[in-house]
């Protein structure tokens, strides 16, 4: 009996340094992902009714095992994996076959390649934009700049 396991849906996005997986499994348990240099990568865990879920993947290049990050949320896992070299991957997987029909690409992700953080919260990003040449509106981190300068000069 036992051993029929599932595939969670996964989307995938990437950045030069990253690859993320979300993986759609709301309430996981004994989550276990595994990351391999030449670019396996395995994870399984025990979704909501107790059946399990796993899979595999062999990933386009190589991988730092120890930059693979897992955060579990209350609708899905997220995996965010290192790179071993900076670059775009064509595609997520080393096979050129199409990848299996769980596996999609994660637009949402896709798209904001620079705020992966402040997305929600444009307020930030002009902070983070205009923040430099305007010191006037910025009290702590800004005003040391200065200083740092010429204390350097003399």
């Amino acid at each position: 009996m036992g051993s029929m396991s599932r595939h969670p849906e996964v989307l995938w996005a990437q950045r030069s340094d990253k690859v993320y997986l979300t993986i759609a499994l709301p309430d996981a348990r004994d989550i276990s992902v595994k990351c391999e240099g030449e670019g396996l990568f395995s994870f399984s865990a025990v979704g909501v009714q107790g059946e399990s879920f796993d899979f595999s993947l062999e990933l386009f290049g190589n991988v730092v095992p120890e930059g693979c990050k897992t955060k579990a949320g209350l609708r899905n896992i997220i995996c965010s994996i290192q790179k071993e070299e900076k670059g775009w991957w064509k595609r997520l997987l080393k096979s050129e076959e199409k990848p299996a029909p769980y596996i999609k690409v994660d637009w949402n992700k896709w798209c904001d390649e620079d705020d992966n953080e402040s997305a929600s919260d444009a307020s930030d990003d002009n902070i983070a934009a205009h923040g430099e040449d305007d010191e006037s509106s910025d009290d702590d981190g800004m005003l040391y700049l200065p200083d740092l300068e010429k204390a350097r000069g003399n």
